[in-house]
């Protein structure tokens, strides 16, 4: 194999290996439309922020952007020239001293025959009929300090005059809820008379890390590994849009962990690892002391099947604050599949009137009175290699894009980051595999990537 091209996803299994039983587990489409659902159910109860325009870049209006005043205020000249009164072609008797600039109020009205100089963005005198542009004019002089202009081409009435109202009137919306904040978007709130926009709360995350077999720092020894889920999620959440709170070290303590789940504040409390069956796997059972609603409980899909999404009750210091748990699998790639199935779609609903292509819930469970909770399809790219399936489960396998085609990388194992950190996107792999040149759903991940060709190299090349 060249040294210059990513090594292929792993073989099919021999045709005599043992074939595993399905599990029973929620379908990976559904169970990202019922993480839609419950970020939209919590956030009905809460209500926007105001933001100021710097700050506001990057988020979407919470209500519609509705005008406070008429855009122009008021009847302005749209060239630097003349403001004249009564019909053309003139002359006009220039009123000397008397210029019109842009923020200051005009004089006294213009009488029919009377000219007075003005320039652009100027608030035109009363009585005006029309700008003449300079480049359009000839003064003469009469006398010492008088003048008469005259007009090179014809005078419409009107020309060269934005009229009060033209772009918008107060109270005209200008905008829908929903809309992204664009620096166009924050110029036109700027005219439009807003200091500060009205946004979605920023939901507030915090991570519990489970485990007492993790070590912050060092090499991996006696039985103890690097804890890559802390450093990882924390980023990651941030560049989802969340308010990442902390990051809490719980280990293996049931009693510590219900407290920790107990007391979060947050929105959304993010575990990793203890979702399974083991006997150190405490978060099904926090859950059901805490009270807890489980709204997804496995997910069929590969890496990462044992996650789960709960609803908690409300918070200690927000009476009738609606939160969630996402419970992620421990191993790394897996834990990355249950932020992608999970979190980042509830993140997104809970903050946003425009679910994404990747958040879109299935037409079966879309609420039918909230047409917004269906997005667009996602994007689609055909795949260059072959790729191993699932009997039964989706896969997702870490992707790059090169050449119009997405390249499955080889370092796609539930405990391995390699792939992944290399990757630009994900691939929704159907049970039963992908043949060459078949279109699956790319899933993008939050941040921009360098060109396949670079950022795979030496990660995920012989």
């Amino acid at each position: 194999m060249s040294l210059k091209e990513p090594l292929p996803v792993a073989p099919h299994p021999a045709p005599d290996a043992p074939a595993e039983q399905p599990h029973r587990a929620t379908a990976w489409a559904e169970a990202r439309a019922a993480a839609v659902r419950a970020g939209t159910f919590a956030r009905a109860g809460r209500a926007p922020l105001g933001v100021p325009l710097a700050r506001a870049l990057g988020q979407v209006l919470a209500e519609p952007l509705v005008a406070l005043t008429d855009l122009p205020p008021f009847d302005t000249s749209a060239m630097d020239g003349w403001a004249v009164a009564g019909p053309g072609p003139g002359p006009w008797t220039v009123r000397e001293g008397l210029d019109v600039l842009a923020g200051q109020a005009p004089g006294a009205p213009t009488a029919d025959g009377e000219a007075v100089r003005i320039a652009t963005g100027a608030r035109v005198p009363e009585g005006t009929t029309a700008v003449l542009r300079t480049e359009h004019s000839r003064t003469d002089r009469t006398a010492p300090g008088d003048a008469v202009l005259h007009a090179l081409r014809e005078v419409v009435a009107g020309q060269d005059i934005r009229p009060r109202g033209q772009e918008c009137r107060s109270g005209d919306e200008l905008l829908p809820a929903g809309t992204r904040v664009t620096p166009a978007v924050l110029g036109l709130a700027a005219a439009a008379g807003y200091d500060e926009l009205p946004v979605p709360p920023r939901p507030r995350v915090e991570i519990l890390v489970l485990g007492d077999e993790l070590l912050t720092s060092g090499l991996p020894h006696e039985g103890l590994i690097r804890d890559a889920l802390g450093p990882m999620l924390g980023p990651w959440l941030t560049a989802l849009g969340a308010d990442f709170l902390a990051t809490r070290r719980i280990g293996d303590d049931a009693e510590e962990l219900y407290a920790a789940v107990a007391g979060s504040a947050a929105d959304l409390v993010l575990t990793t690892g203890g979702t399974a069956a083991g006997p150190v796997d405490h978060v099904h059972g926090v859950l059901h002391r805490a009270g807890a609603t489980l709204l997804v409980d496995g997910v069929k899909v590969r890496p990462g099947h044992p996650m789960l999404l709960a609803r908690l009750g409300a918070g200690p210091a927000r009476p009738g604050h609606v939160r969630h748990l996402v419970g992620l699998p421990g191993n790394p790639l897996a834990a990355v599949s249950g932020l992608l199935t999970l979190a980042a779609p509830l993140l997104k609903a809970l903050s946003d009137d425009r679910p994404t292509s990747d958040d879109r819930p299935l037409p079966d469970d879309r609420p039918p009175s909230d047409e917004r909770n269906e997005p667009s399809a996602p994007p689609r790219m055909p795949v260059r290699d072959e790729v191993q399936g699932h009997p039964y489960d989706t896969r997702l396998v870490p992707v790059v894009r090169r050449g119009g085609r997405a390249v499955p990388l080889r370092y796609h194992g539930p405990a391995m980051l390699r792939g992944i950190a290399a990757a630009d996107g994900l691939a929704v792999v159907p049970p039963g595999g992908a043949r060459p040149g078949q279109e699956l759903d790319i899933l993008d991940l939050p941040w921009p990537t360098a060109d396949g060709a670079a950022s795979v190299q030496g990660a995920c090349f012989t």
